[in-house]
């Protein structure tokens, strides 16, 4: 492990897959399968509210442009004070304020 704790392998040290039983999950019924995931408590069913208000989200959401921006220290000091990754939660706050803008110019 290096100083960033990231371990680097390549795909031969790797090995040969998961350690998933893959053919216990073939021999299962459509049923039980879905029972399973029911029953998952890190992953819930979705409501139909939930459901109502899914947005797709495309790869290019994920490319940032670095940009150099002056903000207010007010607005700086409170998301920094809500800890690590206070600029990704800006960029949240921003980016909410503009779906809903493009939501309500597309209304009218």
């Amino acid at each position: 492990m290096n100083e960033n704790g990231i371990t680097r392998i390549t795909f031969d040290e790797l090995g040969e897959g998961s350690d998933s039983d893959w053919a216990r999950v073939d021999a299962m019924t459509e049923e039980e399968i879905e029972a399973n995931a029911l029953s998952d408590p890190d992953n819930p069913p979705w409501s139909d509210e939930m459901l109502a208000n899914a947005q797709p989200v495309m790869f290019a959401d994920f490319i940032k442009k670095p940009v150099s921006i002056r903000l207010d220290a007010e607005i700086v000091e409170y998301f920094k004070a809500q800890g690590p990754r206070y600029q990704t939660r800006i960029n949240a706050v921003l980016k909410e304020f503009v779906r809903v803008a493009k939501r309500a110019e597309k209304q009218g």
